[in-house]
């Protein structure tokens, strides 16, 4: 068993995957990202509205769900930033490094908000 230092501790607890409750999160950890938040989540409503279906609200939900759950632990956030930067800056063989670690990243933030709170 390993020692988790205060810095590997999340800064949140994972919130409900509500508008509401993300909303709420990102104001308290990336409050920079407020303004693509409230973007992102009126182009859904409108593509919602405009089709008469909830799938465009989903895709948000579950996009910022995700954002949350990486953002929200301050290591895991530095090297998602670091990787995206090297994937926009790097040379080609660089960049494809950098996009199959962003993968990974993003596909265990997605497999840890399946399994829930633990």
């Amino acid at each position: 068993m390993t020692a988790t230092t205060a810095s590997e501790q999340p800064l949140i607890p994972q919130p409900p995957t509500t508008v509401t409750a993300l909303r709420k999160a990102v104001a308290q950890i990336a409050p920079a990202a407020l303004p693509a938040f409230t973007r992102e989540l009126d182009q859904a409503a409108d593509q919602a509205r405009s089709g008469s279906d909830l799938a465009p609200l989903r895709r948000f939900t579950e996009q910022w769900a995700v954002y949350v759950q990486i953002q929200r632990q301050p290591q895991l956030a530095a090297r998602f930033r670091e990787l995206e930067d090297s994937a926009e800056s790097g040379g080609t063989e660089q960049a494809r490094q950098a996009a199959v670690e962003l993968g990974r990243i993003l596909d265990t933030a997605r497999a840890a908000l399946k399994q829930g709170p633990r």
